[in-house]
């Protein structure tokens, strides 16, 4: 989940922060921790952002795992978006912690009049319930024909362009649309295309033929 919230941002420099991260800190004191990251930073998120952000993940890992606090929300009505109110709820309880740095990273618990499409959760969903060379199907309970589009922005502009998606806001209700609009395809997997249309519009490959 660290990975993908912080994956905003040049790609190249996504993986070279990561790369520097020693995750076991995890295991350590929240001392140890404030410690071990000093001089560390990342666009939005200041050295006390990261370090603040780490211990909350450490709260969060010792009263349950993420699998069963996102399931919490989730196994009502098999509802992404409930399970997703029901992690970022309980990420928020866990530190008293706010920055814009901070509460960018973590955000806020979803609506369907939320403007943010989520996509760095919906992408970690992704890795973690669907089965692929692609994702690891970590997640046991939660139904892969639930899982919502990781919506981004060349994903966006490539699916208004080839007809599947109409609406013209970048925000939670066009992800909706555009996943009910690929399960006409795969019911079942609606969130498989996902890899292809992002590459297709990173690349800029209909570009040449408008």
């Amino acid at each position: 989940m660290i990975c993908a919230l912080f994956a905003y941002g040049n790609a190249k420099q996504i993986v070279k922060f990561l790369d520097r991260l020693d995750f076991s800190l995890l295991n350590e004191s929240e001392d140890i921790i404030k410690k071990e990251l000093k001089g560390f930073y990342y666009r939005f998120q200041k050295e006390i952002d990261i370090s603040e952000f780490f211990i909350t993940i450490k709260r969060l890992k010792e009263i349950d795992s993420l699998e069963n606090l996102f399931y919490q929300g989730y196994k009502k009505e098999n509802s992404i978006i409930d399970g997703l109110n029901s992690l970022i709820t309980t990420i928020i309880s866990q530190n008293s912690f706010k920055s814009h740095g901070y509460n960018f990273l973590i955000g806020s618990p979803p609506t369907l009049k939320s403007k943010s499409t989520y996509k760095r959760y919906n992408i970690y969903l992704r890795w973690m319930v669907r089965d692929d060379k692609l994702d690891l199907a970590l997640w046991k309970s939660v139904n892969r024909a639930d899982l919502l589009m990781p919506l981004d922005t060349h994903t966006f502009k490539i699916s208004k362009q080839i007809g599947l998606l109409n609406r013209k806001s970048y925000d939670l209700k066009s992800v909706i649309e555009l996943t009910q609009k690929l399960k006409e395809f795969d019911e079942n997997d609606p969130i498989k295309y996902d890899f292809a249309l992002y590459r297709i519009g990173q690349e800029k490959i209909l570009d040449d033929f408008k």
